[in-house]
């Protein structure tokens, strides 16, 4: 019997050897991959250990990858001096940024006078001749000789209803609706807001004068009304476009460093950034109860008037943190986009462009998604029981 085995053994290819010992070692990994994985789904849904990863890797944001203190001292020597070139590239953009905020103003007084034109029209100081008033179709819309006489037929029938009806002067309530059609407004706009902004007939941006440090305001001009005697009420950012000495390379344009706003003259009992409230108070000793009045602040678009104090430690809570980054990107909002292109807002076109643009980005990660999708489904190896629960950090995505 032992010479048969022995046979057999030198029978045996050696090849076959390696094969057999190739299997037991796959399936040796395979065992160490299975409970190193099983180990990280319970690591990943314990909230300490997700903790403590997570403050491990804030701490390594922004740290040096160690590269740069394995260079010799001669090559650190020249990337310090490339470091001050790019303090003075900095220094050269701000000044790209203070004559782009020469030409802003520049321009801004050729686009006013047909901004004013828009304002006369909507309050209806001025009323367009015909000319003014044709609208050319696009080409892709040209009509049909039918869909003309249609297009004639409903416009003798709205003009009749227009006799019947008292005729409207200038663009009622265009503002409030330019508001009301962008959710960045409409977000701060309350039920008690609107029959004020009914009055709004202007919003223009006014540059700071040459020679001033870098500033703009925001002036709303109103009409007569029963809330406030302010005919106009003001909102002036300021703006800094110099490198910060203690961080240069931070340097990314003009930032705005503040605002200020303006005091509403309300008329007595109209001040709906306040409201008065009741409030019952128990004595401790003789258990009497009284009702005490207090007034409280309350939400209003026209809060925007009166932002937080910076202190000049530019330290800030972080409610008003919050408070001022959305106050900025109102106000730059509003000057870059909203006064520029205000009858595209009142029209719903320029939210038709944004929408369209946000659809085109949304398309785009959609496509990445599935190419991501796809991959694993075409990769041998995956195996969807493995995702079946995924770990704590994806659940909650």
């Amino acid at each position: 019997m032992a010479d048969m085995d022995n046979k057999d053994q030198a029978e045996l290819d050696p090849a076959d050897l390696e094969d057999v010992e190739d299997v037991e070692e796959e399936e040796t990994g395979e065992d160490v991959n299975s409970k190193a994985r099983q180990l990280t789904v319970q690591m990943m849904q314990n909230p300490q250990i997700l903790a403590a990863l997570q403050e491990r890797l804030d701490g390594l944001v922004g740290s040096p990858s160690g590269y740069m203190e394995s260079l010799p001292k001669v090559v650190k020597r020249r990337v310090n001096a490339l470091k001050n070139l790019q303090v003075k590239c900095a220094h050269i953009e701000a000044k790209f940024y203070e004559e782009v905020h020469e030409l802003e103003r520049k321009y801004a007084a050729l686009y006013q006078p047909l901004f004013d034109k828009r304002s006369d029209i909507v309050k209806a100081a001025y009323e367009p001749t015909e000319e003014e008033c044709e609208w050319k179709a696009d080409e892709e819309e040209e009509l049909t000789v039918s869909k003309q006489e249609e297009m004639k037929k409903a416009k003798v029938e709205e003009e009749k209803k227009d006799e019947e009806k008292e005729d409207p002067k200038g663009i009622p309530e265009f503002w409030l609706t330019v508001f009301k059609n962008v959710d960045l407004l409409s977000d701060m706009l309350q039920e008690h807001d609107e029959p004020i902004l009914k009055h709004l007939q202007d919003i223009k941006v006014k540059f700071s004068d040459p020679g001033q440090p870098m500033s703009f305001s925001l002036e709303f001009f109103f009409e007569p009304n029963e809330f406030f005697t302010n005919t106009l009420l003001t909102k002036t950012y300021k703006m800094r476009s110099e490198p910060d000495e203690s961080d240069p390379f931070s340097f990314d344009g003009p930032e705005i460093m503040g605002c200020t706003g303006c005091t509403i003259d309300w008329t007595k009992g109209k001040n709906i950034t306040l409201k008065t409230i009741k409030k019952k108070q128990k004595h401790k000793g003789r258990g009497t109860v009284r009702t005490v009045t207090k007034t409280v602040p309350n939400d209003s678009f026209f809060n925007f008037f009166t932002p937080p104090d910076v202190p000049e430690s530019g330290d800030l809570d972080e409610d008003s943190e919050a408070v001022l980054a959305a106050d900025f990107e109102i106000g730059h909002f509003i000057r870059e986009r909203i006064v520029p292109r205000a009858v595209l807002y009142f029209t719903g076109e320029a939210i038709e462009d944004d929408d369209d643009d946000y659809d085109e980005e949304g398309e785009e990660a959609d496509d990445e998604e599935g190419e991501e999708e796809g991959e694993e489904e075409n990769d041998p190896d995956y195996d969807p029981k493995k995702d079946a629960n995924p770990p704590a950090e994806c659940k909650q995505q």
